[in-house]
């Protein structure tokens, strides 16, 4: 699986011209449902003129699950949020968000006109966007003394891991994110390095974005 970079603030951007009727593609990095219909809220605000805002969104997929969202926005019933969404679904593409604008030339498109527009449109926005791998990762709690730290971010680093969310009290707390495939040799090795002093608690399943290259 794969994902987008480009945050909401600056969305990948391609637009062509259809029998009078301009299509306007903008792509971006969308971690939930809720992120990318806001995200499509503000694409609505900046084009407050435009006839149409068709969006397709799929979020997921470390967990073996996908969630998908799509609108046609006043369009034929399957003529822009599935088109959209194909693209998507074509690029193994998640946690990511096309949002298409049409402003109407006054000529009709027809069904299969419409898909194609609506199609080529958020190809070339996702064409135009930085793209990154997907990696599912499990992600834990880790307590940790100060003079442990060291030691485990290099063990962290050796599993390619990463970590977050760091917290300083009397103990360090911190989330690493480790590849679901180096998992089960990130806690048994933290069990030798630390003579099973240090617990990892496991939390969920995310996804991490590494990019292409």
């Amino acid at each position: 699986m794969f994902t987008l970079l480009e945050d909401a603030a600056s969305p990948a951007h391609d637009a062509m011209v259809e029998k009078k009727s301009e299509f306007i593609g903008d792509a971006c990095h969308a971690g939930s449902l809720d992120e990318a219909l806001a995200f499509v809220e503000t694409i609505r605000e900046r084009h407050p003129k435009s006839r149409h805002v068709a969006y397709a969104a799929v979020c997921g997929g470390a967990d073996g699950r996908l969630a998908e969202r799509m609108s046609d926005d006043g369009e034929p019933s399957g003529t822009a949020g599935k088109p959209i969404l194909d693209v998507l679904r074509a690029n193994a593409l998640t946690d990511c968000v096309v949002a298409v604008t049409r402003y109407f030339g006054g000529i009709l498109l027809g069904s299969g006109g419409l898909i194609r527009a609506y199609s080529s449109t958020a190809s070339l926005a996702v064409r135009t966007a930085t793209k990154a791998r997907i990696v599912p990762c499990r992600r834990y709690r880790v307590p940790l003394e100060y003079s442990q730290l060291g030691p485990f971010r290099q063990l962290l680093a050796s599993v390619g891991g990463v970590q977050s969310d760091e917290r300083y009290a009397e103990r360090v707390t911190l989330d690493a994110i480790v590849p679901q495939e180096r998992a089960d040799a990130f806690e048994a090795r933290l069990v030798e390095l630390f003579n099973a002093d240090v617990r990892a608690e496991p939390l969920d399943m995310v996804n991490r974005a590494v990019p292409l290259g």
